[in-house]
């Protein structure tokens, strides 16, 4: 019986995650996120950030569109592939970006 595609490609990453000890996740290169509380959001894997205020920032990711809403919001820290937002965060959610 032959393999497709997509079943080769995932024991591959099933394969490479399993020899370097590594989440399936992480060696595909999907968002990590964590919450601590309501006080702090922790991502890896964003490709930048699409908007930013005191109440919403969105960050861009290779699984779409992450939305965190909120008070007194900010960036405590950010590189090309990790950030850290603080404040009060009430709301974090998975957006559909529409094309215009």
């Amino acid at each position: 019986m032959e393999r497709n595609r997509k079943d080769r490609e995932g024991g591959v990453l099933s394969a490479v995650a399993e020899l370097f000890d590594l989440p399936a996740d992480v060696v595909a290169g999907l968002p990590h996120l964590e919450l601590v509380g309501s006080r702090q959001l922790y991502l890896e894997h964003h490709t930048g950030i699409l908007a930013y205020s005191e109440t919403q920032i969105d960050a861009n990711t290779t699984a779409g569109v992450l939305r965190v809403r909120g008070e007194r919001l900010t960036l405590l820290a950010m590189t090309a592939e990790e950030l850290r937002i603080g404040g009060h965060i009430a709301a974090v959610e998975w957006v559909e970006v529409k094309g215009g």
